[in-house]
């Protein structure tokens, strides 16, 4: 991991001396494959020097890899670099000064982390200087073509290709783990290896190691979009592209009318209808120091905690790892150098790794709260105890909120399990009101909020049998899978099928099946408890779809209920998979709730588009005369 900079001695320095160390530090990662600072402090560096002399020329200057070439080239077309934003205000503001109107389209591309390069009448050359190139035609033998069509060797194609000359990050840590520099060691990064490999006068001792290189044409990978929804998928989009298996440091978006874009013209550095993304302004480069396994539903989550680094004013110091699956891929281990990122201001995640000098297994083999081994059931790590208590805990948690008591959350369900032995739903159903207030009233339980608990949880025992269906914690079986399986049997049908009749109701299948047969049979006892201490009603058929609002919003959240209400939805309190839409102030905050839709796949949607969909049902407001006046919504 390359050292952080002293970002204040550097904001102390002048524009001079500014210039001096970008001059080095290009140095160090152009002609040296060697970086002596990360992307994100060299940006920081750069954006400085712009600040205090906007017109310096270091600002313009195109650089590109030294190579061993056999020759200069001049290009026919200038291969320019791209001006470059960091955070998704700045692209905003680029799209309202470029795009003619909001529905303008565009097309969002990888920032490939590798070499410029054009192949073209069989001669392949690099970037250069932007205007002339160098002739690396030598090195084709090493290299494999990716576009729309398929793979080929390069040297099999017959036409031009304009793209970027890399190594894939899956090839880098297959292939080249066995492959070897020419001081006889191994690459320590896929940037460290090409460029290495491009120093070459002779390749004949990486082709008898195999090594391979990869040129991606620019439009193999393109992702349509207009100008209007770039704020909202936004996050989705960089999550997609980051599961791409090439080493990228951000995104390109462009103008999808080549013509309108060709008009724009180029300045001497840049085309003006297009610019980079850069991730150097939501990823920072820090040190994995530990991982602290969570419970959640059925399994254990990681979390990595972090040497402190801040990332948009936010000083991050954890960060989700997903699942036991994700450690296992990327081979993460307490000591290694992470990039983290935060897009979208969601919640902090690792997208990259790189071996740190001291490591050790940040895995576990037992439960931290029960002690009892634990099962690896891929992609999860899971603690099959029946008496954990924490796995009870999210389990009963989940039923409850399944079962649609909305206000009973972790922390007072943690303490009436504790005090009021309280393991099950029908334990929980069969509480007094007496029982809850003298044993709870310590721990903040009053008069008020005892009683309206106690209702909540008494009017939940009215139920249709499909909410009890989901509130079993059937791996599979949510509420609408659940409403599927009971409009074809009653609930005592259903416990008498085989996994072959259950196999045959439509959008089960056999996995689904099988674990609806075992469980059933496993928790027969506990289900006839659950089914004494409620009343089944039929779900009607035209149940409500369930919404849910946050963030802070113009009016008080009783008047968008309202208007929910009139619109035929159900407003609630929390995001569960029963959820049909998630109504945010701002989706790309960061909230539990927007973090909780996202992983179950409940839709999200902007409180402006939402008003508009049911803007039938919306009181009528005064509103000023906007007639003369035309803006366009990012």
């Amino acid at each position: 991991m390359t050292p952080g900079i002293d970002r204040a001695a550097y904001r102390a320095m002048s524009a001079a001396e500014l210039e001096d160390k970008i001059r080095y530090y290009n140095a160090r990662y152009w002609d040296e494959s060697d970086p002596a600072i990360s992307d994100d402090d060299f940006d920081f560096i750069t954006r400085l020097l712009a600040e205090k002399d906007p017109g310096n020329r270091l600002l313009d200057q195109v650089n590109a890899p030294a190579v061993a070439a056999t020759a200069d080239i001049r290009h026919e077309r200038p291969m320019l670099s791209l001006d470059k934003v960091y955070s998704l205000p700045e692209l905003v503001a680029w799209l309202e000064k470029t795009v003619r109107t909001a529905d303008e389209k565009l097309l969002i591309q990888p920032k490939y982390d590798g070499i410029s390069v054009l192949w073209e009448d069989g001669v392949l050359s690099t970037r250069g200087d932007g205007f002339t190139g160098k002739v690396i035609t030598d090195k084709v033998p090493l290299i494999d073509l990716e576009t729309l069509s398929g793979v080929l060797p390069l040297a099999e194609y017959p036409g031009r290709v304009l793209g970027e000359l890399l190594i894939r990050t899956d090839d880098f840590k297959r292939r080249y783990a066995s492959i070897l520099n020419a001081n006889g060691k191994p690459f320590k990064n896929s940037r460290n290896a090409i460029g290495g490999i491009m120093s070459l006068k002779d390749i004949s001792g990486m082709t008898a190691q195999h090594a391979r290189l990869t040129l991606v044409d620019y439009a193999t990978v393109s992702r349509p979009a207009t100008a209007a929804e770039i704020s909202r998928i936004w996050p989705d989009v960089l999550e997609e592209m980051e599961q791409l298996p090439y080493p990228m440091d951000g995104l390109v978006v462009k103008l999808a009318d080549a013509e309108y874009a060709e008009s724009l013209g180029n300045t001497a550095h840049h085309p003006r209808g297009q610019i980079a993304f850069k991730f150097s302004g939501i990823r920072r480069t820090t040190r994995l120091l530990g991982v602290e396994w969570s419970f959640g539903k059925n399994c254990l989550t990681p979390v990595a905690e972090l040497e402190p680094i801040e990332i948009n004013g936010t000083t991050i110091r954890r960060a989700t790892l997903h699942n036991l699956q994700n450690i296992l891929d990327r081979d993460l281990q307490i000591g290694d150098a992470v990039t983290v990122e935060r897009a979208g201001d969601v919640i902090p995640y690792i997208v990259s790794s790189e071996p740190g000098p001291e490591r050790r297994s940040a895995l576990i083999t037992h439960c931290p709260c029960c002690g009892h081994e634990l099962v690896r059931d891929l992609p999860e790590l899971r603690c099959v105890n029946p008496e954990c208590f924490e796995t009870r805990l999210q389990l009963l948690l989940a039923s409850i909120r399944s079962i649609g008591i909305e206000h009973l959350g972790e922390p007072s369900l943690r303490k009436i399990m504790t005090k009021l032995n309280v393991r099950t739903l029908s334990d929980l159903f069969n509480l007094s009101e007496i029982n809850i207030f003298s044993q709870l009233r310590d721990d903040g339980f009053q008069g008020t909020s005892t009683q309206n608990l106690y209702r909540e949880i008494q009017a939940a025992r009215t139920v249709p049998a499909y909410k009890v269906l989901a509130a079993l914690n059937i791996k599979g079986i949510g509420a609408n899978i659940a409403k599927t399986i009971l409009k074809k049997h009653t609930f005592a049908e259903l416990r008498t099928l085989s996994t072959e009749q259950l196999a045959e109701i439509n959008g089960i299948g056999p996995e689904r099946a099988r674990a609806l047969h075992d469980e059933l049979i496993r928790q027969s006892d506990g289900l006839d408890e659950l089914l004494a201490a409620v009343t089944l009603v039929a779900s009607s058929t035209e149940e409500r779809p369930k919404i849910c609002f946050t963030g802070k919003m113009p009016e008080k959240r009783a008047w968008y209920e309202s208007i929910a209400k009139a619109a035929g939805y159900d407003p609630v309190d929390s995001v569960t998979d029963a959820l049909a839409l998630l109504v945010a102030a701002d989706p790309n905050a960061s909230s539990t709730k927007i973090a909780d839709a996202k992983r179950l796949s409940v839709p999200i949607q902007s409180l402006d588009l939402w008003l508009g969909s049911v803007k039938n049902f919306v009181p009528k407001k005064e509103e000023p005369d906007k007639s003369d006046q035309m803006t366009f919504d990012f």
